[in-house]
């Protein structure tokens, strides 16, 4: 074993040890001898107080202060041990080499992973979630290879470049898995309006991408999605050829792709919208599953029509002012004329 490696396990069986005494019923019985003692015979209130807060949090009552989310995940039975790792933990130096709002985006990002795992979307270590941090460079962000989603925090993450090499290894010694970022930089050579992108297997969704008939519109969910691309299984994907055939089928606008007999894909101009988009094509594969196993099949359904059931147009922004000056100055200029055309192209916040 590589000897960096060697040490990430040494201090993951380090953090083990620690967790299980801090979580002894005979740590904690002992720390509140202790403060019993003190109370007695100590002069420090304030200490006693501290003490005592100790003890408090980790007595066993303490699963109840943390409700687990209802699918579980490792992040859940985590929350409930009272051992959540903080997604932003970047301090002082650590921030001061990234760029131009890419703090924000790994908060996001380390952020979804954790969703992720708290809806039981995750599989181990395999599958990602990635997001673009720079265009013009082309720079990436995604999980090292070997946390589970439950551990990916904002420091972790490792920024790449489009050919899947490290920029920044972030605070871990790990690597990436090449193979899975493959899918990813496909999309993202083909799609520059694409800024994040999920990856995800569920019992659900590998069930619906392996049938003939793919996504019903049967549910909300599924309008929701707009239209739903398809790529057909080819294994392992590592050529180039499957690489522009994905290009091809996710086409300019879709937003979700099925991956047949295999899994789903999301994209979004944002964190939100892929996160959005992903967790509706779950819903809705979740509900195609439990319908046509107590319909007895496709042909007992009732099927809705995509066109009648349009989607809802964006609600445009208002219009914007701070002051009254602003407002005189922009209804003098009468820069537009009807109010369609203000609802259409005006969103004016102005500073002064």
């Amino acid at each position: 074993m590589a000897p960096d490696l060697r040490q990430d396990f040494n201090m993951m069986e380090q953090k083990k040890r620690v967790s299980m005494i801090l979580q002894s019923p005979a740590f904690c019985e002992e720390l509140e001898t202790m403060i019993q003692d003190q109370l007695k015979k100590g002069k420090t209130p304030t200490s006693l107080l501290a003490l005592q807060q100790i003890a408090d949090f980790m007595t066993t009552s303490m699963p109840s202060m943390y409700p687990a989310a209802p699918q579980g995940g490792m992040a859940a039975l985590n929350m409930s041990l009272g051992m959540v790792t903080p997604v932003n933990d970047l301090r002082g130096s650590d921030s001061i080499s990234c760029e131009k709002g890419e703090k924000l985006q790994r908060c996001k990002l380390a952020a979804f992973y954790r969703l992720a795992d708290l809806f039981g979307w995750s599989e181990l270590i395999y599958n990602h979630l990635t997001v673009r941090v720079n265009s013009d460079q082309e720079r990436f962000l995604i999980a090292p290879f070997g946390l589970l989603y439950s551990e990916v925090t904002a420091s972790s993450l490792v920024k790449i470049n489009l050919q899947g090499e490290i920029v920044d290894r972030g605070s871990t010694n790990l690597g990436v898995n090449q193979a899975g970022f493959t899918l990813h930089s496909a999309i993202y050579a083909t799609r520059p309006d694409v800024k994040c992108i999920v990856h995800i297997h569920t019992a659900a969704g590998a069930a619906v991408s392996a049938m003939k008939c793919g996504l019903l519109p049967i549910s909300p969910e599924a309008l929701s999605l707009g239209e739903v691309a398809y790529h057909d299984y080819h294994g392992i994907l590592v050529d180039d050829e499957e690489t522009t055939l994905i290009q091809k089928n996710i086409g300019p606008k879709s937003k979700v792709l099925i991956l047949r007999n295999h899994g789903l894909v999301s994209v979004g101009e944002t964190v939100e919208e892929a996160f959005y988009y992903i967790h509706n094509l779950v819903t809705a594969c979740e509900i195609q599953v439990r319908t046509l196993a107590s319909a007895g099949g496709p042909d007992n359904l009732v099927m809705l029509d995509p066109a009648k059931y349009k989607l809802r147009p964006n609600v445009p922004e208002p219009v914007l002012f701070t002051c009254k000056q602003c407002f005189t100055c922009w209804r003098q200029r009468n820069l537009l004329r009807t109010t369609e055309q203000r609802a259409k192209n005006v969103s004016v916040v102005h500073y002064e």
